[in-house]
């Protein structure tokens, strides 16, 4: 893993208008009772914008201290996992047996700790299990 990096899945401001409908609304129509007079007044519409930018840096702020703290404790293994997926989009053990060496078992309890802790989603069976970012 790259020094400083900590992967977090996106954090949508989609989802911080859908919590914000009501405002998101009042904010638009206000915008546009002055958008075709001589005093247009944006200033509703560029204000609510704003505050969802302040509120999903915030809830994008408290994600990546989540995931700090989860990721101090991952073994190396964990993290060179981690980065391969990230890097190829998916994994499976076979892959990380050429790459790293460590054997089935210890790969398959690694990736159980990362499912459980919501760092990978399992995908198939059998032999055709591959692992993805969530």
């Amino acid at each position: 893993m790259q020094a400083g990096y900590v992967y977090v899945p996106y954090s949508s401001l989609e989802s911080v208008i859908e919590h914000s409908k009501e405002n998101y609304y009042l904010a638009l129509r206000q915008t546009q009772q002055s958008i075709r007079s001589d005093a247009q007044n944006w200033q509703p519409w560029l204000m609510f914008f704003m505050h969802a930018l302040q509120q999903q840096k915030r809830r994008l702020a408290a994600k990546v201290e989540r995931e700090k703290g989860a990721l101090a404790v991952l073994s190396e293994l964990a993290v060179e996992i981690l980065d391969y997926v990230r890097d190829h989009g998916r994994v499976t053990t076979r892959d990380m047996v050429r790459k790293t060496g460590a054997s089935p078992n210890t790969l398959k309890t690694t990736f159980g700790g990362l499912v459980k802790k919501g760092l990978l989603v399992r995908h198939g069976g059998g032999r055709s299990i591959w692992y993805g970012l969530p």
